[in-house]
């Protein structure tokens, strides 16, 4: 039966692995209550593959991020997308989240503006200060001391139309990577946050995961880093570690 379902997830409704996973991850739970209960004699998990795949988890570079910022098109429809992907790529907020940002979710405080809000996917609570490139995205649209409590911050477009204009940007800028929101967000977790030194677990509390193991996955640290890392290290350890031929 369980095999039987997995595979009606994957070709009867068209689902990916990892998610089907998580479908039979949850299933599972409900089986366990009918075994402890009595309700069942027998696991029919027994011997079922739960594991999940490594996704590959792409993300822009610096200096791809740098290119779409300066882009400049003739086509307003083009500039507010990339205003509103950017956005994304400096606070990590996803589709959903900018959709529904408020004004009454951006705080001021003596240091500076916030955004403190909800995830709309798993309820998280996310708090990200907002550096000056999203501040200067939303002052562009709706001056921020002026958006009142119940107003959107961003007049963002149907996620149908961003997607396609995502691609219409890539073009334009000669990226070859599918631009998405999700692309937003890990370009967010590992560019712009972890490979300036900012601590995973401040990522972690900024995209709004519950669980630091969550972030592990989105927050990849890159070769890049890592050969920085080690260079730093070289430099410190200069003639200490001498080894003798």
């Amino acid at each position: 039966m369980i095999a039987a379902f997995n595979l009606y997830l994957k070709t009867e409704k068209g689902i990916g692995y990892n998610t089907a996973v998580k479908f039979l991850q949850s299933f599972r739970r409900i089986i366990k209550i009918a075994l402890r209960n009595g309700w069942m004699l027998k696991d029919p998990f027994v011997g079922v593959n739960m594991s999940l795949k490594e996704v590959s988890r792409p993300y822009l570079t610096d200096e791809e991020l740098e290119r779409i910022i300066k882009l400049d098109s003739r086509f307003d429809r083009i500039n507010k997308v990339k205003d509103f992907f950017i956005f994304s790529c400096f606070t990590g907020l996803a589709y959903t989240d900018v959709k529904k940002l408020k004004g009454k979710e951006i705080i001021k405080t003596d240091k500076g503006y916030w955004i403190k809000t909800q995830r709309q996917k798993t309820g998280g609570e996310s708090n990200i200060p907002l550096l000056p490139v999203p501040l200067s995205i939303i002052n562009k649209y709706n001056p921020v001391d002026d958006i009142f409590d119940n107003d959107p911050v961003l007049p963002i477009l149907s996620n149908q139309k961003m997607n396609a204009y995502l691609k219409e940007l890539a073009d334009l800028t000669s990226i070859s990577k599918n631009l998405s929101y999700h692309v937003a967000r890990h370009t967010f977790a590992t560019t712009v946050t972890l490979m300036n030194d900012v601590p995973i677990e401040s990522v972690s509390r900024m995209l709004g995961h519950k669980s630091i193991k969550t972030t592990q996955h989105y927050a990849r640290v890159v070769d890049k880093k890592v050969e920085a890392d080690m260079a730093i290290l070289n430099t410190k350890l200069g003639s200490k570690l001498q080894y003798a031929m």
